[in-house]
């Protein structure tokens, strides 16, 4: 089963770290942007071999242009092709962000896949009767490991 985890970039670190728990348990994890070459550092510096400073600096140029498109084919791909899309939320209105991972969970809610909110119920299809809900990453974890025990 291949897995697709959203969240907002500043917490990429703590999302490899559940990655590799899902690894662990047998999925196939699908989030390119986790290995850390799409955006900025956790610390706000731009990261990656070339271009990074590119997709956070000026927007009116080519390069980044293209690099932006290029980072969202790739997330496309990952959601598209993922199984399951687990959502990590924020507080509603705790703060700001750029919504990339609001824009993949509808991704995968319009393509009918199964999808799991962890956190909170930061929006309104939050709280969709199929959407399934975990308070923390561990409730989430569990139940995943649960299913893949089962199988």
């Amino acid at each position: 089963m291949r897995i697709y985890l959203a969240a907002r970039y500043s917490r990429r670190l703590e999302l490899c770290w559940y990655r590799e728990q899902l690894l662990a348990m047998g999925y196939e994890v699908q989030s390119r942007w986790l290995d850390g070459k799409h955006q900025i550092s956790d610390k706000g510096q731009p990261i990656g071999d070339h271009g990074e400073a590119l997709v956070e600096g000026d927007a009116t140029s080519i390069r980044s242009a293209e690099l932006r498109a290029h980072f969202a084919h790739d997330a496309w791909e990952d959601v598209t092709s993922a199984d399951v899309v687990v959502s990590f939320t924020e507080a509603p209105r705790s703060s700001a962000s750029r919504g990339g991972r609001h824009v993949e969970y509808g991704i995968a809610l319009g393509l009918g896949k199964r999808v799991l909110v962890v956190g909170y119920r930061e929006n309104i299809f939050h709280w969709l009767p199929h959407v399934e809900f975990y308070e923390t990453p561990t409730m989430a974890l569990a139940v995943l490991a649960n299913e893949k025990g089962a199988r």
